[in-house]
């Protein structure tokens, strides 16, 4: 079985991808999993029939009351007809070039992310169909308009979907950019907001401490202990923002051994005493 290369085969007399390209995508016969190259991220808007996306260890199933945003990658694609003799489907691509201008612009927090999950599902609600109609209608603008369009589009797609999803769909957003993790980061990050030292972090990578050292700052282009600091920190704040503990219920479990340190650590971050949050 061939595999087909998308969205380079949908576009017409173009060297390369647009950072935004949407494209109408329709069959009137069955595909079982046809191997896809997906090269650029994309919205799958299904309007008629029902898709199966097969992914390494997983698979996702939805029809046209479901919309799914796919991570770029190798997939194999099931499309079907449903009652009708065709199967419609829009297709809306992004770059990861606009996305981290979108996550920048709205300053985005970043979230931690699981670059596992290639995909993300979107209810075909009423602005969801309010909003595959507009696609529609810019499509019939002159061609001079339309990457400014899509760009609008675009944007107001992303603040509807946080504002409906919130930090779920978040962190997926962050996993669209996010470089692979290597097992190295994989264990360091997961002890961000332990209590461990950055000796036992250092043994838990099977790592002699001044290796660890060495390496983190390949990887990180800063210290370890700052590095640590500052996302225990951040975290600790986030808990105390919250307001059911008290700095006192709290400084051990973010690597200090007493309240006067973790106080003076967290004033010379934000400025402010831990206990005025």
């Amino acid at each position: 079985m061939p595999i087909e290369n998308i969205p380079e085969k949908y576009l017409k007399n173009s060297t390369k991808s647009p950072d935004l390209f949407v494209y109408d995508f329709k069959m009137t016969s069955d595909v079982l999993k046809s191997k896809v190259n997906l090269g650029m991220n994309m919205f799958s808007f299904l309007q008629v029939g029902k898709k199966q996306v097969h992914f390494a260890g997983t698979a996702v199933a939805v029809n046209k009351e479901q919309s799914l945003l796919l991570k770029k990658g190798n997939w194999l694609w099931t499309e079907l007809l449903d009652k009708e003799e065709i199967y419609y489907c829009k297709l809306f691509f992004f770059s990861e070039k606009v996305l981290r201008e979108f996550l920048e612009k709205h300053g985005v927090n970043e979230r931690q992310v699981n670059d596992d999950i290639p995909y993300f599902i979107i209810g075909n609600d009423a602005y969801i169909s309010s909003y595959i109609n507009s696609l529609s209608t810019i499509s019939e603008a002159p061609k001079v308009f339309m990457e400014n369009l899509l760009a609008v589009k675009f944007e107001e797609l992303l603040l509807y979907l946080l504002h409906k999803y919130g930090q779920k769909f978040q962190s997926y957003l962050y996993s669209l950019v996010a470089k692979e993790t290597s097992p190295f980061r994989k264990i360091v990050e997961s002890k961000i907001h332990s209590n461990l030292k950055l000796g036992e972090i250092a043994f838990l990578c099977n790592m002699s401490l001044s290796t660890f050292k060495r390496h983190f700052i390949e990887e990180y282009k800063v210290s370890p202990g700052k590095w640590l600091q500052d996302k225990r920190l951040q975290k600790a704040k986030e808990t105390l923002e919250q307001g059911s503990l008290r700095p006192s219920d709290i400084y051990l479990d973010f690597g200090y051994n007493n309240l006067s340190n973790f106080s003076i650590a967290f004033k010379n971050k934000f400025g402010i005493s831990p206990r005025d949050i």
